[in-house]
């Protein structure tokens, strides 16, 4: 019997503190090389259905952490043209399989479990490097703004969270988060949010910088997950060059994307996410600039899942495939 856990079905069985634990472990593994992570293959979907053209993108996500029951397996669709069906863009299912058997284990909605994870990616950053931060300033108002805002509030005591977006959307997500008890505001400019924060985090999709690096507070500590690709930009080069370190979940991947491109930093100057979290890193002065750079693993997918399933208990449905 494989069990089916529904969109709401993981929200509920999702423990945020568990995760970010589970999330850390993950990523000091990846460091020591122990996880499979093979490429995600992407490719076009959808032609002929209503002409010549794709109508979306798939993507295949798979990753196992060594010692782990089972792995896992990410199914993404991304269709712009949603939008204007009224639907989401990004439609995600993971696939929990038995590491010793084949046996397919669970099948179970991917949305909440790659927001949070992502979220987790700040969380941890900010429980290794910045734990006293009281001050947040957040560029984005999207599900990852959110994401990103609670797992940091999980770790550190803020006092004040700083919200911006060029549109409306800002009061919305500071509205969301201050109603969970996150004491948030909306904020008309980027520099406005960036000031004084002791955390800034972008969470955009810009192809371009979404801060003036000068508006930094010395001993900022930036968490940068937005950009993917090497197109998309949301950090000065200012703000990598001149930063005491950088730390990178995938440096091999980051040193690819839009971020590191525009800078004059290749990937000898990448540190392993995984080893700080796992070792501690001791600032050389107060004062300066710590960056996290993020593009995201699937072995995050896999451990959340796994942490999802078991404490799902009896949600959701069983389905036998005989």
């Amino acid at each position: 019997m494989v069990r089916v856990l529904s969109e709401s079905d993981v929200r509920d069985a999702l423990a945020l503190d568990a995760l970010l634990d589970a999330v850390e472990e993950a990523l000091v593994k990846q460091t020591h090389g122990a996880v499979e992570r093979p490429e995600r293959p992407h490719f076009p979907v959808g032609e002929g259905l209503d002409g010549d053209s794709a109508t979306g993108t798939g993507l295949v996500m798979p990753a196992y952490v060594h010692g782990d029951p089972a792995f896992a397996t990410k199914l993404v669709s991304v269709n712009e043209g949603n939008a204007d069906r009224g639907l989401p863009t990004i439609h995600a299912q993971i696939v929990l399989t038995d590491a010793r058997t084949g046996i397919p284990r669970a099948f179970m909605s991917g949305t909440t479990i790659t927001n949070a994870r992502t979220g987790c990616i700040g969380g941890v950053a900010v429980r290794a490097l910045a734990p006293s931060a009281s001050t947040l300033g957040v560029l984005g108002a999207g599900a990852q703004a959110r994401w990103q805002t609670r797992a940091i509030a999980a770790v550190a005591p803020l006092e004040s969270v700083r919200i911006y977006s060029p549109s409306s959307s800002r009061e919305t997500c500071a509205a969301e988060l201050r109603d969970e008890g996150v004491p948030a505001t909306p904020v008309s400019s980027a520099r406005e949010a960036v000031a004084d924060a002791d955390v800034v985090v972008t969470a955009t999709t810009s192809t371009e910088p979404v801060f003036p690096a000068a508006a930094l507070s010395p001993g900022a500590l930036v968490v940068a997950i937005g950009a993917f690709t090497a197109e998309m930009q949301e950090l000065e080069a200012a703000v990598l060059e001149e930063a005491e370190a950088v730390f990178a979940d995938v440096p091999e991947e980051v040193a690819e994307i839009g971020d590191l491109r525009e800078s004059s930093l290749s990937l000898s100057a990448l540190r392993p996410l995984g080893a700080a979290l796992e070792s501690g890193y001791e600032r050389e002065s107060p004062t300066s600039t710590l960056v996290v750079e993020s593009v995201g693993s699937a072995v995050l997918d896999a451990v959340a899942a796994q942490l999802v399933l078991e404490t799902a208990g009896d949600a959701g449905s069983e389905l036998s495939l005989e």
